[in-house]
């Protein structure tokens, strides 16, 4: 289970396209501002607060005047654009219409989402139960560890090293580096259910202290064993997260299934260049 410089064209498209339709609302709604006449409503800025998401249910009023301010900015640079008839350029209509695909199919798999029924009692239980190694006899890890592109050419080498006498995370790195070996050295806990499925066993047989090179897809780790200790959680705790982790599992099944159904049924087509 588990903003930044001058935005880009083609997120300022698709910000713009989001709130373009201010002014029909204007009338209807409580102004927060007027930009050359032009009104930034109550709604411009409820939606831009949910589109942010790190940010609170319910956000305060600093909070909500940055987003005023950032609205108040995008909408100056949006009436530049149309002075200088940016807005025109071809390259701004592209990536208008691709701003504009993108948001009404994220639109039709959310409303797919959206429709998924929630898990039961009882799914949540059946899960609880098939995962002690998440839940009830769950572990914390604290480990020191190393990524790095995985390489069959280093693979050997790097559990020689770390199976000798003295082997430490430190000198692995010192060891890379030499080399010119892109890596990266991290330390940290880790609880098992924030822990990849297929790693949880080798974890879990470790001995304090002990080295060990793990395969796990397209990385190499080196993983250093500081400590573990037992941290279970009840099924009362554990519920929730495994409803969460369900149903986000749900919905991924439902959108990656009608993305299958669509292409089954729609014409594709791949024409040979040159030809």
């Amino acid at each position: 289970m588990t903003a930044a410089s001058i935005v880009p064209v083609f997120a300022l498209c698709t910000a713009l396209a989001a709130c373009g339709d201010s002014g029909d609302r204007a009338a209807s709604g409580q102004i927060g501002a007027w930009v050359n006449s032009k009104p930034i409503t109550v709604q411009d800025i409820d939606a831009a607060l949910a589109r942010k998401r790190e940010l609170a249910a319910e956000p305060g009023a600093q909070a909500r005047r940055d987003v005023l301010d950032a609205l108040i900015d995008q909408r100056l640079a949006q009436q530049g654009a149309v002075e200088r008839r940016l807005d025109r350029a071809p390259e701004v209509l592209q990536a208008l219409e691709a701003a504009k695909a993108q948001v009404l199919a994220r639109a039709y798999l959310e409303e797919l989402a959206r429709t998924q029924p929630d898990p039961s009692a009882e799914d949540v239980r059946q899960y609880y139960v098939a995962h002690p190694e998440l839940f009830a006899e769950r572990h914390v890890f604290m480990l020191e560890q190393i990524d790095l592109p995985r390489a069959s050419d280093i693979a050997a080498a790097l559990r020689e090293r770390a199976a000798s006498p003295g082997a430490s995370i430190e000198a692995i790195a010192d060891w890379l580096r030499a080399r010119d070996v892109p890596h990266s050295v991290t330390r940290g806990v880790r609880a098992g259910d924030h822990v990849p499925l297929e790693l949880l066993p080798k974890l879990r047989s470790m001995r304090e202290g002990e080295l060990a090179v793990i395969e796990a897809g397209d990385a190499l780790l080196v993983i250093r064993m500081a400590a573990q200790q037992p941290a279970p959680l009840d099924e009362a705790t554990a519920a929730p997260l495994i409803a969460q982790f369900l149903r986000k599992r749900s919905w991924e099944r439902a959108v990656q299934a009608e993305l299958r159904r669509l292409r089954l049924a729609a014409r594709i087509e791949y024409p040979e260049v040159g030809k």
